[in-house]
């Protein structure tokens, strides 16, 4: 199983294919605090909550200096469709090769349904400006956990 990051860590760098298959790195983001979350698949009902729950929060986020990238194992064209559809205002990154989600700790054994599989551990990392880890949360929910992030920020 993966590490998890801990507060104080340095976020692990990425670079990874955006929904028009753009390449977009932690990098873009220096100076600037962003809320990265991983999420198991684009386009199914718990995903697109959180999704739409990131996107009607963002205005909010954003006046507070933070962005917001959300990073599932989808391809590009998937991810397209699932912000089209979805009318998603959030940076979608794919992350096929799994690479990414196990640097960040947001793959491995989970529970699902009571029975132990491997798969996306739907997890939440808040980088500061200096690139460095500020809050990691694993095994989220995906309903209420923006306003729990909302409130756990002070926003």
């Amino acid at each position: 199983m993966s590490e998890r990051l801990q507060p104080g860590d340095t976020a692990p760098a990425f670079t990874l294919p955006d929904a028009d298959g753009k390449p977009v790195s932690l990098a873009d983001y220096a100076g600037r605090k962003v809320i990265v979350y991983f999420y198991p698949a684009a386009l199914t009902p718990g995903c697109t909550k959180q999704a739409c729950d990131f996107t009607d929060n963002l205005d909010l986020l954003a006046q507070h200096g933070y962005d917001v990238v959300g990073i599932s194992p989808d391809k590009p064209e998937k991810l397209a469709r699932f912000r089209d559809k979805e009318s998603l205002k959030v940076t979608l990154l794919g992350d096929p090769d799994k690479e990414i989600l196990q640097v960040y700790g947001a793959f491995g054994e989970k529970k699902m349904y009571g029975k132990t599989v491997t798969g996306v551990i739907r997890s939440t990392v808040v980088v500061d400006e200096q690139g460095k880890v500020e809050r990691a949360l694993y095994n989220v929910r995906a309903t209420g956990h923006v306003a729990k992030i909302i409130k756990d920020l002070g926003l």
